[in-house]
């Protein structure tokens, strides 16, 4: 079985999405009052990683 490969741009979106609940969870709720939406992201991601790895 080969290995899948590391990808970094899931990195990026794993960054992205961490940022609005960070601010939430700060407090700083004027710039991220919708920070729920990192955790759907981050449902998204993991969904995604689960079928590549299950199709490959």
């Amino acid at each position: 079985m080969s290995s899948i490969g590391y990808r970094p741009d899931i990195d990026g979106l794993r960054a992205v999405a961490i940022l609005p609940v960070l601010f939430f969870h700060l407090g700083i709720i004027k710039l991220a009052p919708g920070g729920f939406i990192g955790v759907d992201i981050f449902f998204v991601i993991s969904g995604y990683l689960i079928a590549r790895i299950l199709l490959h």
